[in-house]
Order: structure tokens, then C-alpha cells, then sequence
């Protein structure tokens, strides 16, 4: 009975964080800022440069007749990882950051560790249950991408080719492990600052600025190079890149990087998961929450 208390209590501390993010109006906001940013980038404004024929603002100096290749079905791999590095990426970081942070600000955490029977079963649980939000995030854009693909194909009379399944697959665990990457690095930032707030200005700052601006160093000084190419950007956007994901400096988006393989690159997406999640659980069950 005792060997089954554990399990059955992250059950129920899952059950209760999907209850509880369900009906977070944060949540939903996140997802669909996501999700519209997804839809513009990915094809809303490549199909209009296509269509006018004055190229797209996110893939510059693209010719019209690859832009719409890229739109069609069998792109939808490719399209969809380019947006996560720069994009979706941070917007998961957020989606962390709150999930976490808020219950410092609002008392939550308190509660939680007072009515539960194990910190680490209520910790566990959030932490699954943003894995859940995740994996629905993730299967949801690419099935809202392919009806968008197949639409553009429908009226431009493209035929109507679909990308090999383990390629979609590849590309789905691949938007998975960025994502998570992102989310945990929201959770452990969260953890930290206590302070939804506080914790989702350091981490845009770090995604979108600090980290570009180490790169940019880097190609100047050969000691900053070292550090900049294990960077967690560096790996979202190298594995986005090593599986067909235009780069920037190729006339694609901003954020896909050719700067590690892609077996490197997962590696330390998954490296870096695991340590920012695992990190985030001992402080949020071992610290004072006062």
C-alpha cells in the first residue's frame, strides 16, 4: 500500500495542476499568442509576399516559387520547426515562468505543500502537467499547420503531397524537446525569483537578447565562441537547422542556427531539460517558502 502512495498521489497532483491550468486564463492567453505567432510567421505573411510577389518580411530575398513550396504540405516539418528557436520558445518560458512563479505571488505553493501529502508529489505533478499542456501545444500547431499547408495547396491547384511520417515524427520530437527545453528553463527562473513578474523579464531578456549578443561577440573573440555554442538558444536553434530548418543567415528566420549537429544539439536540449527541471524541483521542495 505504501509503495503505491507515491504514484497515486503525483496522480492526483497532476489531476489537480491540469484542473487548475485548464482554468487559468494565462494559459490560454500563452497558447494563443503561440499559435497566432505560428499561423502570421509561418504562412500568413509568407503566402502574402508570394501572392504580391515582393518577398516575405521573415524569409527575405526568398523567390516566390520556393515560398510557396515551403507552404504546401510537405514543407510543414521544416515551416514549423523554423518558428520555435526565436518564437515559440520563449513564449514556453513564459508559460513556465507563470505556472511556477505565480504560486509564490499569490500564496499557492503554501497551500499546496500544506493540504499535500509529499512536496515532491505536488511538484512532480505541475511539472507533468505542463509536460501535458506541451505535448497537446505541439500536436495541435502541426495539425493547424497542415490544414493551413493543405488550404494554400487547394487554392494555388498544387497537388497535394504529404511529408514522410518519420520525418513528421522527427520533427514533432524535435519541437517537443525545444519546447520543453524552454518551459523548464521558465520553471527553474520561476523557482528562483519567486516572482512571475521578475522571472518573465529575465528570461526574455536572456532568450532574446543576452544570448544574441553573445554570439554576436563571438565572432570576434575565440574564448566567448566556446561558451556561446553550448548556450540553450544555440542548441534549439542548431537542431531546428540541422533538420531542414532554413537558417538566418540563409535568407530564413531568425533563430535557426547551423552552429551544432544534430546529435550534439539534442543532446544538450535534453542535458539541459533534465538539469533545469531537476534543479527547480529540489529548490521549490527544499526551500523555505517564506
Amino acid at each position: 500500500m505504501n509503495a503505491l502512495r507515491g504514484p497515486v498521489s503525483l496522480l492526483a497532483s497532476t489531476r489537480a495542476e491540469l484542473l487548475r491550468l485548464g482554468r487559468w486564463p494565462a494559459l490560454w492567453a500563452v497558447l494563443a499568442v503561440g499559435m497566432a505567432v505560428d499561423i502570421l510567421f509561418g504562412y500568413v505573411f509568407d503566402y502574402v509576399g508570394f501572392r504580391t510577389g515582393g518577398g516575405s518580411p521573415v524569409n527575405e530575398g526568398m523567390p516566390p516559387e520556393q515560398l510557396l513550396q515551403d507552404l504546401l504540405p510537405v514543407g510543414v516539418p521544416e515551416n514549423t520547426l523554423a518558428g520555435t528557436p526565436m518564437f515559440g520558445g520563449p513564449l514556453l518560458l513564459i508559460l513556465g515562468a507563470l505556472a511556477i512563479g505565480g504560486g509564490y505571488g499569490w500564496g499557492t505553493w503554501k497551500t499546496v505543500f500544506t493540504q499535500s501529502s509529499s512536496r515532491a508529489s505536488a511538484c512532480g505533478g505541475t511539472l507533468t502537467a505542463l509536460g501535458v499542456v506541451l505535448v497537446v501545444q505541439v500536436v495541435a500547431t502541426f495539425m493547424v499547420n497542415f490544414g493551413l499547408a493543405a488550404l494554400v495547396a487547394g487554392v494555388e491547384s498544387q497537388p497535394l503531397r504529404w511529408p514522410p511520417a518519420a520525418e513528421v515524427a522527427t520533427a514533432l520530437g524535435a519541437t517537443l524537446l525545444i519546447y520543453a527545453m524552454w518551459a523548464a528553463a521558465g520553471v527553474l527562473v520561476g523557482t528562483l525569483t519567486r516572482s512571475p513578474a521578475l522571472a518573465v523579464g529575465l528570461g526574455l531578456v536572456w532568450s532574446l537578447a543576452v544570448e544574441n549578443l553573445l554570439r554576436g561577440v563571438a565572432n570576434v573573440l575565440e574564448p566567448v565562441e566556446a561558451v556561446a555554442n553550448l548556450l540553450p538558444g544555440t542548441a534549439a536553434g542548431s537542431l531546428a537547422g540541422a533538420l531542414g530548418a532554413r537558417t538566418f543567415a540563409d535568407e530564413g528566420v531568425p533563430g535557426v542556427l547551423a552552429i551544432l549537429d544534430g546529435g550534439p544539439a539534442t543532446l544538450l536540449l535534453a542535458g539541459y531539460t533534465v538539469a533545469f527541471a531537476v534543479a527547480a524541483a529540489l529548490l521549490l521542495t527544499r526551500r523555505d517558502l517564506a
